[in-house]
């Protein structure tokens, strides 16, 4: 059976006698103590004891500005280029100008997060994602309207971010201990999707006042403050002793790793059959235009598209549940069948706000299960592999919605949406449920 262990932590921020190292209570004997149990509505509430350690405060605060600041440049760039072009293709193009680089250095960038200070890693991308920032509006501010330096500055982003969010992610297992990985990953999660439901709302608001170059210089104004942050933390060098590098066949190492551990495959499985076959939001246009025209196509799209990112938000709001589940696995296998039956509903569901409601369930799942895989990959995986293994988490995270905007754009021309949606979500279900009795070893991961 597989079960996680305690990881060794460097932080060296100093607090009380009672407390160790990572901010984490010690009993009289230095062994870790319990925290009294939560009663009442707290059992329900957010579970934020992460935020009692300062290095791990330090970079969620970070995360709260940047969360926003980045889904206004997610805003401006198609924007500016649907400007100078007139053409919904050209915004298509540009997405994978970015998606490409991103893959690409997200592989990278989690064997050298394994084989360097992940601090130093941090400060070097995340420096590089503000200067990229502050490229976007000095193009933007002098009129250059040229699409090709758009894309070349997308692309560049999306290299230092596919660099960085392995690193990222990969020293939480340092800061926090193990048993509050889930509510690290839910703290982290709600953040996230926060930004992605206030983001684009406060562009759409900012961009006729103060118009669209200033929303660049927005975001790497908030990616200082990043900077800082990670300036503030401890060092994170690698653990293991053995100086090695990165290249490819460290890359292919990590994919071997993953073939020989099934929790963690089946961790990346899960995530792949949830999102290729039952993200639903290619269709979102025609639905709004067809299926729920009569409430407003407008008024329709932002319902639908505001869905999931509302429930995974409520979902972390009332996270408490999750740092009692010791059975990750299986909370990995309800959430994904929770998506699955969710999204069949909402293709079912004539009426736009019984969709709303089925989306938002979507998205509670969504947010248990990204806490649940989060907390495997950081808990099951050890620290030398913890990059590599973030590496593909970034990879499958970002590449698993593209491909299903594909497969549900083709699927809803042939079958017509509602069906597409429904019938996707079905398979969800049932290929899940198929996976888990065919490999035992998600079933039984526990810590």
């Amino acid at each position: 059976m597989y079960r996680a262990t305690r990881t060794s932590v460097d932080a060296t921020e100093s607090s009380s006698t009672e407390t160790d190292p990572t901010g984490t209570r010690t009993g009289p004997d230095g062994s870790a103590a319990e925290d009294p149990p939560r009663r009442g509505w707290r059992r329900w509430a957010m579970d934020t004891r992460p935020l009692r350690i300062p290095a791990y405060r330090r970079l969620w605060s970070s995360t709260i500005v940047t969360a926003v600041g980045s889904q206004l440049t997610a805003v401006a760039v198609p924007k500016q280029i649907y400007d100078i072009t007139h053409s919904s293709a050209w915004v298509g193009y540009a997405s994978l100008a970015g998606l490409l680089p991103m893959v690409a250095f997200a592989l990278w960038g989690g064997a050298v997060a394994d084989t360097v200070d992940r601090r130093k890693l941090l400060l070097v991308t995340n420096s590089g994602i503000a200067v990229t920032s502050l490229l976007f509006w000095a193009q933007a501010v002098t009129g250059l309207d040229s699409v090709v330096v758009l894309m070349v500055l997308l692309a560049l982003q999306q290299a230092f971010f596919g660099l960085n969010s392995p690193a990222r992610t990969a020293s939480i297992a340092r800061l926090v201990p193990a048993e509050q990985l889930p509510a690290a990953n839910a703290l982290g999660s709600t953040v996230m999707q926060t930004g992605l439901v206030a983001g684009p709302l406060l562009a759409g608001a900012l961009i006729p006042v103060i118009g669209l170059p200033e929303l660049y210089l927005i975001d790497a104004l908030a990616l200082c403050v990043t900077v800082w942050a990670v300036f503030r933390l401890p060092a994170l060098p690698p653990l293991a002793e053995t100086a090695r590098r990165a290249g490819l066949r460290e890359i292919a190492a990590g994919f071997r790793y993953i073939s020989r551990h099934k929790v963690l495959l089946l961790s990346f499985l899960a995530d792949i059959v949830a999102m290729v076959f039952g993200m639903p939001r290619a269709l979102f246009p025609e639905l709004a235009a067809d299926t729920y025209g009569s409430w407003g196509e407008g008024l329709a799209l932002g319902v639908l598209f505001a869905g999931i990112p509302v429930g995974a938000v409520l979902g972390g709001l009332f996270s408490g549940v999750f740092s009692r589940a010791r059975r990750h696995g299986w909370m990995v296998i309800g959430a994904v069948v929770g998506w699955g039956a969710a999204v069949a509903g909402f293709g079912l569901s004539g009426n736009l706000w019984v969709a709303l409601a089925f989306l938002a369930a979507a998205g509670v799942a969504d947010m248990v299960s990204m806490v649940f895989r989060g907390a495997i990959l950081l808990s099951a995986a050890t620290d030398e592999m913890r990059g590599r293994m973030q590496g593909v988490f970034t990879v499958v995270v970002a590449g698993g919605p593209r491909l299903a905007d594909v497969l549900h754009g083709t699927a809803g021309s042939v079958f017509g949406p509602r069906a597409a949606v429904a019938g996707g979500g079905a398979l969800v279900v049932v290929v899940m449920l198929a996976l888990a009795a065919a490999v035992p070893a998600l079933r039984r991961y526990r810590i």
